[in-house]
């Protein structure tokens, strides 16, 4: 083994600190980037070699030229904004009430007692099937939308917020109760930041869920939104604007992934877990 090997663990254990997290960044962006890249290659490929036919799938020159005239002639940035403004408020009010009923479930056990059954009984039933009868109630508008998302966000949640309540070791409450911690003191300092691992996996998996939705509920019943151009696309055969529409969703859900992972970072600071290798 080297010397420059045999004095990082001397560095680590001399001043209790290891490496910044970006001194492997290039390596790490360059490992993530190879299956995209390689996907991108097979896809110049089959569409320039014509494996495939090229209304099913265009060239990636035709499908960026389809972006630039979505861009400037087709509002294409006023329907992303749109169905980013109705995940937004559906992902606040799913998610809010999400972690105060979780919260109040996993506190009490009356309260779960008394609201388990009837949530249990409405997590069944699909999201997209409550559309419908959401569309006949309050029309085709946004609302209608935001009431599903919120429905798809609100359960992930909910359960994640409950079981990371219910998976706190109870010797932290009764350490709570040796250092006389009121019940709102015990809930802030010792419940919440036990439970917070548990609690945003179920935001981050309920703001997947919501982007995904939106998709289908814009196409489903409305005339604006990402969702909407990707139905009309599909209907009218135009695949260069329907790959366009696809792309970017996965952007954007990567793009809200990684914002949430770096605010799990900034709260779970603390948490000492297995790193991987």
């Amino acid at each position: 083994m080297s010397a420059a090997a045999d004095a990082v663990p001397v560095a680590v254990a001399a001043t209790g600190r290891r490496p910044p997290r970006w001194s492997g960044a290039p390596l790490r962006i360059a490992g993530g980037a190879t299956l995209p890249l390689l996907i991108f290659l097979a896809w110049e490929l089959a569409s320039h070699l014509g494996w495939v036919s090229a209304v099913f799938l265009p060239t990636p020159e035709r499908t960026a030229l389809a972006l630039v005239e979505m861009l400037l002639h087709q509002n294409f940035l006023d329907d992303l904004v749109i169905s980013l403004s109705i995940v937004l408020q559906g992902f606040a009010w799913g998610g809010g009430l999400g972690l105060l009923v979780g919260l109040a479930c996993g506190l009490s056990r009356p309260v779960e007692r008394l609201l388990g059954p009837t949530l249990d009984s409405v997590r069944q039933i699909p999201s997209i099937a409550w559309l419908p009868l959401i569309v006949l109630w309050v029309g085709i508008g946004p609302l209608a939308k935001v009431v599903v998302i919120s429905k798809v966000v609100f359960f992930p949640v909910f359960l994640n917020t409950l079981q990371g309540v219910r998976g706190v070791p109870k010797l932290y409450a009764d350490l709570g109760a040796v250092l006389t911690l009121s019940r709102l003191q015990l809930v802030r300092r010792v419940i919440l930041p036990a439970a917070m691992p548990s609690i945003l996996v179920g935001i981050r998996y309920g703001a997947s869920l919501a982007w995904a939705l939106i998709v289908v509920a814009e196409g489903l019943s409305g005339m604006q939104g990402i969702g909407y151009l990707i139905f009309r696309a599909q209907a009218l055969l135009m695949t260069d604007q329907l790959l366009v529409c696809m792309v970017v969703i996965g952007l954007v859900g990567f793009t809200i992934d990684r914002l949430l992972r770096l605010l799990e970072r900034r709260l779970l600071r603390w948490q000492q877990g297995f790193p991987g290798q």
